[in-house]
């Protein structure tokens, strides 16, 4: 295990700069999640840590040891694909000892270590198959025993489940983060989804653009975005944000209220946004009520999973006290309300 810091990292390509100095700190053990749209340089990131990519300026410090200009063997990292990289004409048992049989390990270390992964991941029934005869979630099962097997200073993952239906990433999505419960490794781990993020990192980094949004704690990010940009990322349905007279009364530029935080009334008048129901989402135990307010602003309220809404319905919403977020004209964020 090691702590990771990443300082005034950037990364050009010619006279184009993707990365524009990132620092970040991870501490030993922390699994830390770098979540941002597609292209914003979380995996050119990932990569940089690995040593697959070079870094143009900065340090990437592994263990108190700058690691720039160390290959990626010498960084005691393991890293999983998307793609897993797995060898298709190898069994699982020689996939998952590869790295420790090129270190030339003896035979009854690489057993010995490719048995305890197997147990861990629930794969020792299947050793002796081939990746073709795997299904998506036990290939992926095989890249992380891979990388538990090298018992490296730090894991790092790269978008390991986009691969994966979603009844599978929700179950992997569990499985890794009660592995590194029990293995307590140094973990980077790289998603486009929010959600992933939200559920299995001690802390989120979010890129845009090649830059730090923010840094801090699931929780943290939801309820104290730092900006419209976070605001409007983190969380599923995003943050609800309002300009123009709707914002007005709050005096700030914008107001935000997450969906959990409108209270959604039958009828018009009285307090609160008028608007009509433009359709409703039923999910069981909750209602999604996405409401017009006017032709270019529309409102996610949810109610309970009872609740019953139809299309043209007037309604008035209400947004709960205390828990509005303002933010001024440059999109930063000013104060709760």
């Amino acid at each position: 295990m090691a702590d990771v810091n990443i300082r005034n990292v950037r990364k050009a390509y010619g006279g184009f700069e993707v990365i524009h100095g990132v620092d970040v700190e991870i501490e030993d053990g922390q699994f830390v999640v770098l979540v941002g749209p597609s292209g914003c340089g979380k995996s050119t990131l990932l990569r940089m840590i690995a040593g697959l990519e070079e870094i143009t300026s900065g340090e990437v410090e592994i263990d108190g040891v700058v690691v720039n200009e160390l290959p990626p063997k010498a960084r005691d990292i393991a890293m999983v694909f998307q793609n897993y990289a797995l060898y298709p004409h190898m069994t699982v048992t020689d996939n998952m000892g590869f790295a420790l049989r090129l270190a030339r390990a003896t035979k009854d270390r690489i057993k010995s270590e490719v048995g305890k992964a197997a147990g861990v991941l629930g794969l020792g029934n299947l050793l002796e198959r081939r990746p073709g005869a795997l299904s998506g979630g036990q290939r992926q099962r095989v890249a992380m025993g891979r990388a538990i097997v090298r018992d490296p200073k730090v894991f790092l993952f790269d978008e390991p489940l986009s691969n994966l239906d979603a009844k599978l990433r929700v179950q992997m999505r569990s499985e890794i983060k009660d592995l590194h419960r029990r293995l307590g490794t140094t973990t980077i781990y790289v998603t486009h989804d929010q959600t992933e993020a939200m559920t299995m990192a001690d802390k989120i980094v979010v890129l845009n653009g090649g830059r730090v949004e923010q840094i801090g704690s699931p929780l943290d990010l939801y309820w104290n975005p730092a900006n419209l940009f976070v605001a409007g990322f983190i969380g599923s349905p995003h943050m609800n944000l309002l300009e123009g007279r709707y914002a007005e009364p709050y005096g700030a530029h914008t107001v935000g209220v997450r969906p959990e935080h409108v209270d959604v009334g039958t009828g018009s008048g009285g307090e609160g946004w008028q608007g009509k129901v433009a359709f409703a989402e039923h999910l069981g135990s909750d209602t999604f009520v996405y409401v017009d307010l006017d032709e270019r602003t529309r409102v996610t309220a949810r109610a309970d999973g009872s609740a019953l809404f139809e299309s043209g319905q007037d309604v008035t919403l209400r947004p709960m006290q205390g828990f509005a977020r303002l933010f001024d004209d440059d999109g930063s964020f000013l104060k709760a309300a």
